[in-house]
């Protein structure tokens, strides 16, 4: 009998090996899958502030003499935000980048937009545009809730596949480190998307 302890003993460490590469395995897996989910909620909020920035520039489009090179600023802008997405499977830093800066290239045209806007009294009364307005700042505050729930899932997911002894399993199980949503070039002075014209109620 005494023979067969090493054996015992070899397959009870093999068994808790086991376990714990399976355990970690299906956690990462979960982590991988929230974080996924997450920045799908990204892209569909941003897909949402696109599609009310096509009808913003319907809505401005009926301005008479509105300024032809600002508005086709947006509409290229907005162009080529909406064909620049992100495979959840593929958040390489690289394809962040090129994410983030179709996207602050649109919000960038977008601020122009609204300050020449002020040239225009009809279209400040307009109620679509209002409404419009209205709508965009709601989506601006949606986007940042989740960007920084997007960043919170790649966190939890990165530490589990990066910390010790994890990180040993994550790359025999093809786990790679993900990348997170930075923050964009002087977004300590937040885009004002102000659309709160020069007659604010005190």
């Amino acid at each position: 009998m005494k023979k067969f302890i090493p054996l015992i003993i070899l397959a009870v460490i093999a068994f808790g090996i086991y376990n714990w590469a399976v355990g970690f395995n299906n956690t990462a897996v979960k982590y991988e899958a929230d974080a996924k989910t997450s920045w799908s909620n990204v892209e569909s909020a941003y897909q949402r502030r696109n599609d009310l920035i096509g009808n913003l520039v319907k809505t401005v489009q009926g301005a008479a003499d509105f300024e032809k090179s600002t508005l086709e600023g947006v509409i290229k802008a907005r162009a080529e935000a909406t064909k620049t997405t992100i495979n959840a499977g593929d958040l390489t830093p690289e394809n962040m980048a090129k994410f983030q800066q179709a996207q602050s290239g649109l919000t960038g045209a977008l601020s122009k937009l609204m300050v020449v806007v002020e040239r225009y009294p009809e279209l400040k009364a307009n109620q679509n545009f209002l409404e419009l307005q209205s709508q965009l700042e709601g989506t601006e505050n949606r986007i940042n809730v989740a960007r920084n729930k997007f960043n919170e899932k790649v966190n939890i997911y990165d530490i589990h596949t990066t910390q010790f002894p994890g990180k040993l399993l994550a790359g025999l199980f093809g786990f790679k480190e993900m990348s997170r949503y930075k923050a964009d070039a002087g977004s300590e002075n937040a885009v004002d998307v102000d659309f709160k014209f020069g007659d604010k109620k005190e």
